[in-house]
């Protein structure tokens, strides 16, 4: 589902639309993601998987194929189901920032119903602020970037910073080839007391 310039205005606002509905229900990101992570599965691998009743699973998985976000693989029973390719950009309002919605930043949504640290930092800072910094939990991972880096970065406290980056490691360790260098910020000794102090 990459967006690419020779697509009609029509089809790639149907698409935002459909990975819209992805990024206001949870529930909905959670199997979404859990198809993009595992591949294939059937609708009762999915109910065993996410702990869904059958009527929810069934009903998550039509909405799911009608917005076009995931595809049934063939027609035999029981049918199974993949995850389509999302990288969608989008430009702020302000046109100051842009950012991409991609499996990654669907599976950080999908825990907001499960992570309450995810969960206060979209309120604040809403899904393009869970993107920015899916960004910086990146670059952490890859020993880029600190936590106190970040927090200067968006005006945060490092706190915060620190708090969502942790959150958002799993995260990143699922869907990003990270190179392991080492330990993480979060792994040194003293960080806690640093990120308290500042906080």
């Amino acid at each position: 589902m990459s967006r690419t310039s020779n697509r009609a205005d029509g089809e790639v606002i149907r698409d935002f639309l459909s990975v819209a509905d992805l990024l206001e229900e949870p529930a909905l990101a959670q199997l979404y993601a859990y198809l993009a992570r595992e591949g294939e599965s059937t609708v009762q691998e999915l109910m065993d998987a996410l702990d869904l009743a059958q009527g929810t699973a069934y009903t998550y998985v039509n909405r799911l194929v009608d917005a076009g976000v995931i595809e049934a693989t063939s027609e035999e029973q029981p049918r199974r189901y993949v995850a389509r390719e999302i990288d969608l950009t989008v430009t702020t309002a302000a046109g100051d920032r842009e950012y991409t919605i991609t499996p990654a930043l669907i599976d950080a949504v999908g825990r907001r119903a499960t992570d309450d640290d995810i969960d206060t930092y979209i309120d604040r800072h809403g899904i393009a602020g869970l993107a920015t910094a899916l960004t910086y939990a990146v670059d952490r991972e890859r020993g880029e970037i600190t936590h106190r880096l970040m927090a200067q970065d968006l005006d945060i406290s490092p706190l915060a910073a620190e708090i969502i980056l942790q959150a958002l490691r799993p995260v990143v360790l699922e869907h990003f080839d990270i190179e392991t260098s080492g330990a993480s910020g979060a792994d040194i000794g003293g960080v806690d007391e640093d990120v308290v102090d500042d906080a």
